[in-house]
């Protein structure tokens, strides 16, 4: 069950310039007036739809500045999947052009748009100086690790981030051997049972941050890929059958996830 607090927010569609690009973005805030850390929301490989739009939202009602920047608007702008209730989570076409796009991504364009989001969140008036952070899941939670790296994110969290050890988007390095240039700290959730990422990777990873001396905590649930979709189970009850929904490991996740940028934002 979403926990929320009673700020009031506001949102809207806007668009982030980057080099003669305009990325779409959802923006998520507080109504009223003040200074507020800020948070990039990551999605997943089916573009910036209903549910990272409400976990936009629910990070916003929580005291941030959150904004999901469309992560293939340069090879599908517009693109968005949401949560069917005949496939119980995503359909096979959904599944399909979501993997069809993120095998298109490049890591120099990922660290491109970071960027561009970092620099349109610095030109709200209501975002705190030097008060960024990130949260991505699966694509998004390797883009999160990616995100991580530059010095001006200060608080990540990455949810079961796929290919961190084996890949980067194009790249001869995989994302893990970049652990070294994380500044800030960072939180990474896996799920014991997912099927995608090894347990073998979920260590390598958690190895790299303690070789590196990285401030972290790493969190594994018994639970499946995508498990934090539950989350939203009382508006998609359907989600209850999904083979990664876990009733403990989502909400357990959040507090985490609340923990990390109170005390970094």
């Amino acid at each position: 069950m979403a926990q929320t607090t009673n700020i009031e927010i506001k949102t809207t569609k806007v668009k982030i310039p980057n080099n003669g690009l305009e990325i779409d973005a959802y923006l998520a805030q507080p109504a009223n007036p003040g200074k507020f850390g800020a948070i990039i929301v990551f999605q997943e490989i089916f573009g910036v739809n209903s549910n990272i739009r409400d976990i936009t939202e629910l990070i916003a009602k929580q005291g941030y500045v959150a904004i999901a920047p469309a992560m293939y608007q340069r090879i599908a702008p517009g693109f968005a999947a949401d949560f069917s209730e005949e496939h119980i989570g995503f359909s096979p076409e959904a599944l399909q052009l979501g993997l069809q796009y993120y095998q298109q991504v490049k890591y120099q364009e990922i660290i491109s748009d970071i960027q561009a989001a970092i620099a349109y969140l610095k030109t709200l008036l209501n975002v705190k100086e030097d008060a960024i952070g990130a949260i991505g899941f699966c694509f998004g939670g390797h883009v999160a690790y990616i995100a991580a790296t530059l010095s001006n994110i200060k608080a990540t969290a990455s949810f079961y981030g796929g290919g961190i050890t084996t890949s980067s988007y194009g790249e001869e390095t995989p994302t893990v051997n970049r652990t070294d240039e994380i500044k800030g700290t960072i939180y990474t959730f896996f799920g014991t049972k997912d099927t995608l990422i090894s347990q073998e990777e979920t260590e390598q990873i958690e190895a790299e941050l303690k070789k590196h001396q990285i401030k972290h905590r790493v969190f594994r649930y018994d639970a499946g890929h995508g498990f934090f979709a539950g989350f939203f189970v009382d508006k998609y009850p359907f989600m209850v059958q999904h083979p990664g929904y876990n009733p403990e490991a989502a909400p357990d996740a959040w507090q985490h996830v609340l923990e990390l940028f109170q005390n970094n934002l």
